[in-house]
């Protein structure tokens, strides 16, 4: 039944096919349930044949227990040169370029310096409009 609310709604945990397809009942629920029979044989004989020395069996075993190895860059202290944004990005380049920061690392540093930089002109004329109402007698 709808709900009278909201017109074309079903209410919540009702169905709006009761009768509907039961759940497991396709072709492809079928075979999952065919193949969950036989998991337990199927691995034994992937790790049976690991040990065999078969690779594609180990690979496929290992990747599906062990999750792979994500790269990761180690934090690297880096101390900004006081002075504009600009004198600070190139400070990141030059630390890039040196080998002192990894690139990701320098990435993110100039996006930051990018946000921030976009923060201090908002600032900025936010101000010089508080300026120019104040000056010209508008409430802010």
């Amino acid at each position: 039944m709808t709900n009278p609310k909201r017109p074309g709604r079903w209410k919540p945990g009702e169905s709006g096919n009761p009768n509907g397809r039961k759940p497991g009942s396709s072709e492809v629920g079928k075979l999952r349930a065919s193949i969950a029979t036989h998991i337990p044989d199927i691995i034994a004989k992937l790790v049976e044949q690991a040990k065999g020395g078969d690779p594609a069996a180990a690979r496929l075993l290992i990747e599906r227990v062990i999750p792979p190895l994500k790269a990761s860059e180690q934090p690297a202290p880096m101390a900004l040169p006081d002075g504009t944004l600009t004198d600070q990005g190139r400070a990141v380049l030059t630390a890039t370029g040196a080998g002192d920061i990894a690139p990701g690392q320098a990435a993110q540093l100039l996006s930051g310096l990018g946000s921030l930089a976009r923060l201090i002109e908002t600032d900025d004329l936010a101000a010089r409009i508080a300026a120019l109402e104040a000056k010209h007698g508008n409430k802010p």
